[in-house]
């Protein structure tokens, strides 16, 4: 399979997550699939850095307080 071979699958969402998803879709313009696409690239990088020892940290501009993200 060549990598811009598409394949169809069928993902079961709860009425929750699919509200998240369609509040996603809205908020960035973007449909449901680029959505789904964009989170896996998300969790590809974060997953490989998580693997090299490194930690995701998240920093609020304005206090500067940091919180680590804990991914399982």
């Amino acid at each position: 399979m060549k990598e811009h071979d598409k394949r169809t699958m069928t993902l079961n969402l709860t009425a929750r997550e699919m509200a998240v998803l369609e509040e996603l879709t809205a908020k960035r313009g973007l449909n449901k699939t680029a959505v789904m696409r964009l989170a896996l690239r998300l969790l590809q990088a974060v997953d490989s850095k998580v693997q090299m020892g490194h930690k995701l940290i998240v920093e609020n501009e304005q206090s500067h307080e940091k919180s680590e993200l804990v991914i399982l």
